[in-house]
This record gives C-alpha cells, structure tokens and sequence, in this order.
C-alpha cells in the first residue's frame, strides 16, 4: 500500500557503468586468485624441483631428448622413484647397516653432526610420526582470565615438564594456540586438563575457523542461534 507520500521520495539510483565494471572486475578477482595462486604455485615447485633434481640424471635417463620438449614436473617423478628405491634399500639388512656406518662417520665431524641431527629429528617428527596429530580443538582462557581463544589439545605433558608443573592433582594437556591467518605458527602452552573446554566441531573446522579471522564459522551454522 502506498501514500501520497511515497510519490514524494526519491528512487534509488541504479549503479553506474563504473560501479557495475569495478563489482564484476573483483568478482572475478575472487574466483582467479584461489585458482591462478595454486596453478603458478605447483608451476614454480615443479620448476625448482627440476632445477634441483634434472642435473643429476644421465643423459640417457631424460625424456626431453626422445620426445623434444622440455616437460615440466619430469624431476618430481625422477625423486620419488629415486626417494622410493632408497626407503626400500633401507629397510633391508644391508641398508640399515650402511646408514649405521654413515651416521657413526657423521658423528666424528663437529659442525656436520649438529646439522645431521637436528634435520633428521624434524624428519622423524614430521613424516615418520605422521599418525600423530592433533586430537581435538578446545577453549582456553588466554592470554588472560575471560579472554578466550581456540586451541588443539596435542597430547598430554609427559616427562620433567609434567613432573615440575604438574604434580599428582593437576595433569597438564599440551595446547597448541595457532595465529590467524597462519596457523602454522602459533605457540606452545600447557594447561591443566580442568582449564581445558574442549569442543565437539572437528579439528579440521576449528581451523577453518581460525583461518578466516572468525568469519566463516564450521558448516555454516552457529549453535548459539536457535534453528528456524
């Protein structure tokens, strides 16, 4: 129903040329970048593994002489196989012997066997224990009472720090507290385990969540808010 006042109020404007091209142009931004960024990141890997990995293979082992093109990616296949056969060999007799007697010369050289260790450490931690991960995502009050900030319970305080922090009444959960955006990076923390409030959305939601600032909450819903 309208009034005679209605008559009276100015229409919308409808957007201009400039503002319909600028809307579409970062539309487009937004649908190119997830794509282009991944495209040219797995294009640049490829490169510097066959920059890396290319000088090394014989002659008579590249595929560009057969087929007269340059393929990018040919290094990557060329290291897993090679990456492959040398896990193989390890795990033999033979091959456990071998890395034996390479690691006791390795720990005659001063500066070589700190930088040994301390790689092959991170190897083990990152792909040999790829089974250990995070086990669920919690609340925590940090950095101070009635402030709160997602966490991952990684597992439980074990050794000296359980010993000296913790104590028979008060077991401690170690809690890792990722940053946003990069949830690479963050920091180590440990709680006692009545401290901890764990949540029931999955780790791999409590990251989305992380990532996005808190803007994209774990499959559209938000549980505070009663369903229609």
């Amino acid at each position: 129903m309208t009034t005679p006042f209605d008559e009276d109020l100015p229409k919308p404007r409808k957007p201009g040329l400039f503002a319909r091209l600028r809307s579409s142009f970062l539309t487009g931004i937004v649908v190119i970048a997830p794509v282009g960024l991944t495209i040219w990141f797995i294009w640049s890997v490829a490169g510097w593994v066959d920059g890396f990995v290319l000088p090394l293979v014989p002659e008579r082992f590249k595929p560009e002489p057969y087929i007269g093109i340059n393929l990018r990616g040919v290094g990557i296949l060329f290291f897993l196989v090679f990456t492959v056969l040398v896990g193989w060999v390890a795990k033999g007799l033979m091959g456990r012997s071998l890395i034996r007697f390479a690691e006791s010369l390795v720990r005659r050289m001063p500066v070589v066997r700190s930088i040994y260790s301390g790689v092959k450490q991170i190897a083990e931690t990152v792909f040999a224990q790829s089974e250990r991960s995070f086990e669920r995502a919690c609340l925590i009050e940090y950095p101070r009472k009635g402030i709160w900030a997602i966490g991952f319970v990684s597992t439980e305080a074990k050794g000296e720090v359980a010993a000296r922090a913790g104590g028979d009444d008060n077991d401690l959960l170690s809690i890792f507290v990722p940053t946003t955006p990069n949830p690479t990076s963050g920091f180590l923390l440990y709680f006692p385990r009545k401290d901890v409030m764990e949540l029931d959305m999955s780790v791999e939601d409590a990251a989305k969540l992380v990532i996005s600032a808190g803007l994209v909450y774990p499959n559209g819903k938000d549980p505070s808010k009663p369903s229609k």
